[in-house]
């Protein structure tokens, strides 16, 4: 009978950008209409900031996954070109480097060093990637993957905290916007657990925490230091 495992190590690169994207979509937007309001401006000011801050996050988040993806990629990159000449020029002290990797692991010398030229004879670059480097094909770098699913759920996230500024009466600002954001995150929170095999409840406790405490901080500013606008 076969036996099948569902592995979810694939998913981590676009689920971290997504999560990250959403959450901080949510949190920032939330926290920056909330804090606005808080200064008791008018609900043109408070849209004109949220919508302000949907957009330069947006940015931002893409601007800043792809940037920091792409070092990853390109150290990756710069690693393999560096094995691919060891390869190239001393491919005997590459199998051993291999078979030494493999009795690290836990094999007999024998069989060691059995597996590091059966390996070296299939794919030599990409075992030493995978079991030198640690670089995979399921957790490689994809900066244009991070920073679409970054961008694209910080745009879904805070557009809901100003949907609702445009929507509710600006004197109940203060608790519909981070009421429903805090909502939002426990509900972010427990599905990114669940695509990642984690608790759901302890993931939505997580992300509510942080959340409330940016948001309970900016509307403590917009308060204090606020003016009428």
């Amino acid at each position: 009978m076969r036996h099948d495992e569902h592995h979810r190590i694939h998913r981590s690169g676009w689920l971290r950008a997504a999560v990250l994207g959403a959450n901080d979509g949510i949190v920032s937007t939330a926290s920056l209409i909330t804090g606005v309001a808080a200064a008791e401006a008018s609900r043109g000011s408070i849209l004109l900031a949220g919508t302000a801050g949907l957009a330069a996050g947006a940015m931002s988040m893409a601007a800043g996954e792809y940037v920091s993806v792409k070092s990853q990629e390109d150290t990756e990159g710069a690693d393999l070109k560096m094995e691919a000449e060891a390869l190239e020029n001393d491919r005997e002290e590459e199998e051993r480097e291999l078979a030494a990797v493999y009795r690290d692991r836990g094999l007999d010398e024998t069989l060691a060093a059995e597996v590091a030229r059966q390996m070296m004879q299939h794919d030599a670059l990409a075992a030493h990637a995978r079991d030198e480097i640690g670089i995979t094909a399921e957790l490689s770098a994809r900066p244009l993957q991070a920073a679409f699913w970054s961008a694209a759920t910080f745009t879904v996230g805070a557009a809901v905290p100003v949907v609702t500024a445009s929507l509710a009466p600006v004197s109940s600002l203060l608790w519909a916007v981070p009421v429903l954001a805090i909502a939002m995150l426990g509900t972010l929170g427990a599905l990114a657990a669940v695509a990642g095999g984690a608790a759901p409840l302890r993931g939505a406790l997580r992300v509510c925490f942080w959340g409330s405490l940016a948001m309970a901080l900016t509307a403590g500013v917009g308060r204090l230091f606020g003016i009428a606008l």
